[in-house]
């Protein structure tokens, strides 16, 4: 398995992916209790590719994208973003393996000091997905963030939060 970089003409898979696998009726990355609306615009999308500090990476099967992830490099962290698997591809290892490489993408592409994500406070079988991964919590909760246009939440209250992970650099 191997990711590559999205190109322009991914866009509206991409797109579709990540809307399909957050507000979807189907899989169990989905938010659609949580939160309406799209996660995602093509437009989005567009803005992260051209952007020379994110790396939105792809797998796919055949011609089909299955999987995305985003690394963007921020001062000297790597965030976690847009990490989507087509419901029909989650509980199958997919998610679990992109990440690795994903990571290991941002080690070797940059110098970075942590990981950093952040999801929806109120998914606790993500969070322990991700601590199950190696990240943690690290108390960092904001409100859920209305103004970037990714959906409107259908709950009180709902929040964010941050999770961190230590990249671990070899040396041969």
């Amino acid at each position: 398995m191997k990711l590559e970089l999205a190109r322009l003409e991914h866009i509206d898979q991409i797109s579709n992916l990540v809307n399909e696998a957050y507000r979807g009726k189907t899989g169990w990355t989905k938010e659609t209790d949580l939160v309406q609306g799209n996660r995602t615009t093509a437009d989005d999308i567009k803005s992260i590719i051209l952007n020379p500090n994110a790396h939105l990476l792809i797998y796919l099967d055949k011609d089909n994208i299955i999987a995305c992830i985003c690394i963007e490099k921020i001062n000297n962290d790597a965030y976690i973003g847009l990490f989507a698997v087509t419901p029909n591809n989650q509980t199958q290892g997919i998610g679990k393996l992109v990440l690795q490489l994903a990571e290991q993408y941002a080690i070797n592409k940059f110098t970075i000091e942590k990981f950093v994500m952040v999801v929806v406070s109120q998914r606790k079988e993500l969070i322990s997905y991700y601590e199950r991964r190696g990240y943690t919590r690290v108390g960092k909760i904001k409100e859920y963030p209305t103004n970037l246009n990714v959906g409107i939440p259908k709950v009180e209250n709902l929040t964010i939060e941050y999770l961190e992970k230590k990249p671990v650099y070899t040396t041969f």
